[in-house]
Order: structure tokens, then C-alpha cells, then sequence
């Protein structure tokens, strides 16, 4: 007796092999389960409540799953739902779902399973000393907590079972741990746990951990005594080396992963090829431990204006650093004269796209670049005063000589106006764990039928 696992992506919205999922379907699995997002595309999502996703991409793929769920007759779990995994996304997946439901004349169960935090739970627990910081993590305090805008704990197991239990089709959980809702149900079921939290970390990203990362589907086999794990393309194999190097994928430990209520151990963990395709994995342990959850947290950290100009002129491409750190020093004058503004009340920074955008400093490859774009980033307390920043340096990124002694030269903008607002920029300013007497203490789920 095993327990069959299908998972279609890595995350809902980047595609899937549409074969290769009929095919899984057609193999009957337990369970459909895929993730929803992650914190790898930085704080924003989290901060604004939002997806990064398109909403568009999302519904189409969610319309196969939905599709696949009704010809297999098995539940379908999302976690982390919108990206962060916030109330607001949790509700933006279920309204694409009801939507969906009517197109296709489904009647459905939909469990949402609730992850955001009240400040008020936080702050309680602060002060009764069940919050701890991991490494590393800002200082927490109550005015830190009062700052954010989007609050989140990460769900385990025990919050996806608790969703299944209610006969659920549809589990549309917010933020998750990426493991959780895979190895939920073998769990629940009695397979092997060391195996079953194993199986989840190498499916979690779908075919990553095959030869053919970008192909999508993978099924696992969860059973007493570990789990196999196969991809579903035709071009796609799995191997021991391929499936052991995925415990390197966003861990810093190849060997441990903390989860709630405990850690998995790999150490003695055997890996061997059952044919090209397939493999399996034994010897996996989970270690039993406090239950505690992750918390994610993200607040406003100012406002942005960007600006853009693009050098093609020879010596100022060639002497691109000099002229960007010259204007600099010359905008600081400006800002203070016409604005009264010092330095430590707003950050102006110029980055050298095809010279050092990316790496600064630490940039070691040298080349000789046609062209350079110089992209202005100002950031402020309000978007009002990035804006005026934006506008009081646009002529001089447009026209700044590289000397004094010297005609004014002209660049060019790719767009007008040549300055953008972009909002409100977030910040990570959570990395802690709560401790929970019950795992469903800090979560809730509503139950609909549609």
C-alpha cells in the first residue's frame, strides 16, 4: 500500500507539460499538490497582499488542475496561494476557483486554511516569551510588529490534514511551508515519516529534481519505508544524484530541514536507481521536536522614483563611473539647496547597466560595452518627495557634462516622462518562529460549498 503524490509545477502560474499531467492523472494518484508561491521574488508580494503572478496565467493552469481533479476524483491542494500566501491572496485564489467552477459545472468543497497573523496574537506571544528569532533576524519589539503591513505563519502538515479531514475537493491554503502539502496525506495515511518529509523536499519544485528541470510533472510514491519518485515527460529522468542534490536547493544544511514540530535528517539516507527513470530513497529520519512555526513579516520601507538614461557617446561610455559618481555629488548640492534635504533623509543610487548593475563593486568581468543604460533609483519617506527628487535630477541626467570645460552633451531616455514612480518599497522584517501548543492555535478554516 503507498500512498501516490502528483505534483504538476514548482509553483502555479510558470506551466506545466499538459501530456505529462494526463498521464499522471491517468496513473490515479491520491492527491494533486502544488505550491503557490515563496518568499524568492523578495517582499513586496507579502507587503502589498498581492500575487506576482498573472492572474490570467493562473487561471488557465488552475482550470487543467480543476480538470485533472474531477477526472481523478482526488483532492487538489494549493499552498502558499497568491504568491505570500496572505488572507487577501488565499481570497483571490478561491474567487478564481469559484469562477472556474461555474465555467466548468463543478460543485465543490473548498477548504481555505487562513496563515496571516493580528498583530494583537504576535504581540501577546512576544510577551510571553514564544517568539524566537532564527539567524538572522532584525530585533523584534511592539513598534517593529505595528509597523507591518502583512503578517504570516508558515503552515505544516498538521493544518493541511485538518483541511482534508473536512472531505474537502479543493484545499486553497495560504502560506505554507513547501513541503507541507505534499507529504501531508502519506503522513496522515502511516507511510514512513523520515521518507515522507524526505519525498516532499525533492518534489516540492516538481521535475527540479530530475534531468529535465523545466518539464514539470513528477509523481511520488509514498510507502512504509521511504519513497520513489518519478518524472512524467517523456524527456525527463530521474537520477540518484539528481534527486539527492535537490536537499542542496534552498537549504543551507544538505542534511537537515527544520519544519514544524521537527527536523528531517538525511544522513543515512540511500539512494538507488530502480531503472533510467525512477528512483528510490530509504533511510530517511525525522526527528521529533518543539512545534513551531515560521513567521514572515514585511513593512514599507520608503517610496521610489526611478529614472533612466542611456550613454552611447565613446568617452562617456568609457568613463561611466566617473561621470555617474561626479553627478552624484553634484545632485547631493542640488537636493540640498532647492530642497533642504540632507543625504540621510532620502538614498540616491545610480546603477551602471552593462558595466556593474548587478554586482557593484564586487563586479570582476571587463568588457567593452557599446552602450551603458544609467538607471537612477531614488528612495524617500514619501512618494512625493522621491517624485520631486526624480524631477529635479531628470535634466542633469540628461545633460551632465563630464567636466566643467566642455559643450553640455545630450543622452537619450527611452521613454517620457524619463522618471517613474514605483511605489511603495517593502521590507523583510520578520525571521522568527512561534511556539504552539496546538499546531492550530495561530491558523483557521472556512469550509465552503459551491
Amino acid at each position: 500500500m503507498t500512498t501516490r503524490v502528483l505534483v504538476p509545477s514548482g509553483v502555479l502560474g510558470l506551466g506545466f507539460d499538459r501530456e505529462a499531467l494526463a498521464r499522471g492523472v491517468r496513473l490515479r494518484p491520491d492527491i494533486i499538490c502544488i505550491d503557490g508561491g515563496s518568499t524568492d521574488s523578495g517582499p513586496f508580494s507579502l507587503g502589498a497582499g498581492v500575487s506576482k503572478y498573472s492572474r490570467a496565467a493562473t487561471k488557465a493552469e488552475w482550470r487543467d488542475l480543476m480538470k485533472a481533479r474531477a477526472e481523478g476524483g482526488v483532492p487538489l491542494v494549493i499552498g502558499t496561494a497568491g504568491t505570500c500566501g496572505a488572507d487577501a491572496t488565499v481570497d483571490w485564489m478561491y474567487e478564481i476557483t469559484c469562477e472556474l467552477a461555474a465555467e466548468l459545472g463543478q460543485s465543490l468543497k473548498i477548504a481555505r486554511v487562513y496563515s496571516s497573523q493580528p498583530k494583537e496574537r504576535i504581540l501577546k506571544a512576544l510577551a510571553e516569551g514564544r517568539i524566537r528569532p532564527l539567524t538572522p533576524a532584525p530585533e523584534i519589539s511592539a513598534d517593529l510588529i505595528g509597523s507591518l503591513s502583512n503578517i504570516v505563519a508558515l503552515a505544516g502538515a498538521e493544518q493541511i490534514q485538518a483541511a482534508l479531514e473536512t472531505g474537502a475537493d479543493i484545499v486553497i491554503a495560504g502560506r505554507t511551508t513547501d513541503t507541507a502539502t505534499i507529504c501531508a496525506l502519506p503522513l496522515a495515511r502511516g507511510e514512513h515519516p523520515g521518507g515522507a518529509w524526505h519525498g516532499a523536499k525533492i518534489a516540492e519544485c516538481g521535475a527540479l529534481c530530475s534531468t529535465n528541470p523545466t518539464s514539470g510533472v513528477i509523481m511520488v510514491d509514498f510507502d512504509k519505508d521511504g519513497f520513489t519518485v518519478e518524472p512524467l515527460a517523456d524527456n525527463a529522468a530521474c537520477t540518484p544524484h539528481s534527486v539527492s542534490a535537490h536537499m542542496l536547493y534552498e537549504n543551507s544544511d544538505p542534511y537537515q530541514l527544520y519544519e514544524p514540530g521537527g527536523y528531517l535528517d538525511v544522513r543515512g539516507s540511500r539512494y538507488t536507481a530502480l531503472d533510467e527513470r525512477r528512483v528510490w530513497v530509504e533511510g530517511s529520519r525525522w526527528v521529533e521536536g518543539q512545534y513551531t512555526v515560521k513567521l514572515e513579516g514585511a513593512r514599507v520601507a520608503g517610496y521610489q522614483t526611478t529614472i533612466m538614461a542611456i550613454l552611447r557617446n565613446e568617452r562617456y561610455v568609457r568613463e561611466a563611473r566617473a561621470w555617474v559618481d561626479r553627478l552624484t555629488g553634484f545632485l547631493t548640492g542640488e537636493i540640498r539647496s532647492r530642497m533642504g534635504l540632507e543625504p540621510g533623509a532620502y538614498d540616491l543610487q545610480f546603477r551602471l547597466i552593462g558595466v556593474d548593475g548587478a554586482l557593484g563593486a564586487m563586479e570582476n568581468r571587463k568588457g567593452d560595452p557599446v552602450e551603458i543604460g544609467v538607471l537612477g533609483i531614488v528612495t524617500a519617506e514619501t512618494q512625493a518627495i522621491a517624485s520631486e527628487i526624480g524631477k529635479l535630477i531628470n535634466p542633469f541626467v540628461l545633460h551632465y557634462p563630464l567636466t566643467d570645460n566642455e559643450e553640455l552633451p545630450t543622452f537619450a531616455f527611452p521613454y517620457s516622462p524619463a522618471q517613474s514612480d514605483r511605489g511603495a518599497l517593502y521590507e523583510f522584517a520578520l525571521n522568527h518562529v512561534l511556539e504552539l501548543d496546538d499546531p492550530m492555535s495561530a491558523f483557521r478554516i472556512d469550509v465552503t460549498e459551491i
